[in-house]
């Protein structure tokens, strides 16, 4: 059901790759809503994803940018602006990559060279995305700026291993910069602590589906989709939002602040 919450608004909807992941679902959100976005993931992943049937259905261009690349960000925010016709109201930052993950290497063995791989690509892409930005003034006073991050930046999961590093600096780079944006420009940025979400990348670590299943029996109201993801994201990119910035905002269902359920401990009774 559309509110229009979105109607004339413009956005840049980073890191679809499928029909599974949280970008693709906050994409079609927006367009529902009235918005007008433009699609951008690297080129590898572009190749590998399925994003022109997303271009398709919600009436988008597609950039490739790498956003690792100052020189990529700075074509995707003049392009975007020329395609839209005006400044930028909102970015979805939903990119995350740990090569170390990939390779199975533990968290203790971590190949440093990938560590720092998984920084620029999950992190640092971020300060990046909002520098040039702001050096553009590519961004509309009050808009909004989202990135997906995890509770393992918070507390310790040690299947996580250097990705939970990772998105605890996520996690500072939107305080940090939060503040400078705000002052500036009354730029929001706020971060979103999803449940373990069934996207291909989720899906990708080891002992994924039993800690998915665990999360569920935690949650009192059991794991958030990444369709109920998706509206809380446009949420945040409406106005009706416009004071909230520079949070860590937990969309978990309640897993968050719930220490243990009678399910989980019916499990170790006798």
């Amino acid at each position: 059901m559309s509110h229009q919450l979105l109607k004339g608004k413009r956005g840049i909807i980073s890191g679809a790759l499928d029909s599974n992941s949280i970008a693709w679902k906050v994409a079609q959100r927006c367009h529902e809503e009235g918005a007008q976005i433009v699609l951008t993931n690297a080129p590898i992943a572009m190749r590998m994803g399925e994003i022109k049937k997303l271009a398709d259905e919600t009436k988008s261009e597609i950039i490739p940018a790498d956003a690792t690349s100052v020189e990529d960000l700075t074509n995707l925010y003049a392009k975007s602006m020329d395609i839209t016709g005006g400044k930028i109201d909102f970015v979805l930052h939903s990119i995350g990559m740990s090569v170390n993950i990939r390779k199975n290497i533990p968290y203790v063995e971590s190949n440093y060279e990938y560590y720092l791989k998984g920084v620029d690509v999950s992190a640092l892409s971020l300060h990046k995305m909002l520098s040039v930005a702001m050096k553009m003034d590519a961004i509309n006073d009050w808009g909004s700026v989202v990135a997906l991050t995890y509770i393992a930046a918070q507390r310790t999961y040690p299947f996580y291993t250097d990705m939970a590093d990772i998105k605890a600096l996520l996690e500072s780079i939107t305080r940090s910069f939060g503040y400078h944006y705000g002052k500036k420009k009354n730029v929001r940025i706020n971060t979103v602590s999803q449940s373990p979400t069934k996207t291909t990348a989720g899906s990708g670590i080891k002992g994924f589906e039993d800690f998915f299943n665990f999360a569920d029996k935690i949650s009192p109201l059991g794991n958030a989709s990444a369709d109920a993801c998706a509206d809380y994201c446009v949420a945040l990119f409406s106005d009706l939002t416009k004071m909230v910035t520079m949070q860590n905002l937990y969309h978990d269902g309640g897993y968050s602040t719930t220490g243990i359920s009678n399910e989980v401990m019916e499990k170790f009774g006798n």
